[in-house]
């Protein structure tokens, strides 16, 4: 599943060919991905002008002038594929089946916007103007937001006995973290995903909300990670997987200069925890 570095690379590869730019036609294939499309989005999306193209958390919003905003996930296997005469270093892999194109946006420019998603986990959804949505309404600070500080995470994390892995999976407390990137952060703060999150110093968090930005920061920059589906919108894979230091990396050597330890998978809450035993505490 996409998570915020993944989607954050798409929102802006998507930048320069939506935000400004006005919806001249659109395509809809099939009635429904994970949930019912909202029956009037072409309605609703022909003719509109994005005015801005945003983030929050694991979704993609693009706000229409005058008609609300689309709000979209990606899902599982969903792609959003950028199209056009003169767009140079943007390809379509030909194992990109259109078969599974099932939203296609054309601007005044003549760009296509594509939706492809092979399994249909993903979702496109309407916010009316002025109004919220239940995916959204809950969520905590980004990890890029200057509310999410050491004193923020330090009194979220106060009494609670879970996991700090599963704490910081809890879109409630920090928005779009996921298995991958959690990982990561503890293995570079050196905290143990199993240790109770009401348990960690003060002095570790404020370590801790570091690496999570760091963490991000460098996965954003390598386009993110390419597991098995994720493209970037001009479908070049990312490539931060090259750079993981623990996740996916069971048995192998840890990474972390003088330690020794071996990498160990364990699961957490149904989903595969890794980490070295030796300098993770």
């Amino acid at each position: 599943m996409p998570e915020l570095p993944e989607v954050e690379t798409v929102r802006r590869g998507l930048l320069p060919h939506l935000e400004g730019a006005r919806i001249a036609r659109v395509q809809i294939n099939r009635p429904d991905l994970r949930w019912p499309l909202p029956v009037d989005l072409m309605q609703v999306l022909t003719g509109a002008t994005v005015t801005a193209l945003r983030r929050r958390s694991k979704y993609l919003l693009a706000d229409l002038e005058g008609r609300g905003t689309v709000l979209w996930h990606l899902g599982m296997s969903g792609r959003m594929l950028v199209e056009g005469a003169g767009l140079a270093g943007f390809h379509r892999d030909p194992g990109i089946h259109a078969r599974h194109d099932h939203v296609v946006l054309t601007t005044d420019a003549g760009t296509t916007v594509t939706f492809n998603d092979a399994r249909r986990f993903g979702m496109v959804d309407l916010i009316r103007e002025g109004a919220s949505h239940p995916l959204l309404d809950h969520l905590g600070p980004e990890p890029f937001d200057p509310v999410f500080t050491p004193a923020y995470l330090q009194a979220a994390f106060a009494g609670r006995r879970v996991p700090v892995k599963q704490a910081l999976l809890d879109q409630r407390i920090v928005a779009g973290l996921g298995n991958i990137y959690v990982s990561e952060s503890l293995w570079r703060a050196g905290i143990d995903p199993r240790r109770a999150a009401g348990r960690i110093g003060a002095a570790r968090i404020a370590v801790l909300v570091g690496h999570v930005r760091d963490v991000l920061t460098d996965a954003i920059a390598a386009g993110g990670s390419s597991l098995r589906d994720h493209r970037q919108a001009s479908g070049e894979l990312g490539y931060f997987q090259h750079s993981f230091r623990v996740y996916d990396r069971a048995g192998q050597p840890c990474l972390r200069d003088g330690c020794g330890g071996t990498i160990a998978r364990i699961v957490q809450s149904g989903r595969s925890s890794f980490y070295c035993p030796a300098c993770q505490r």
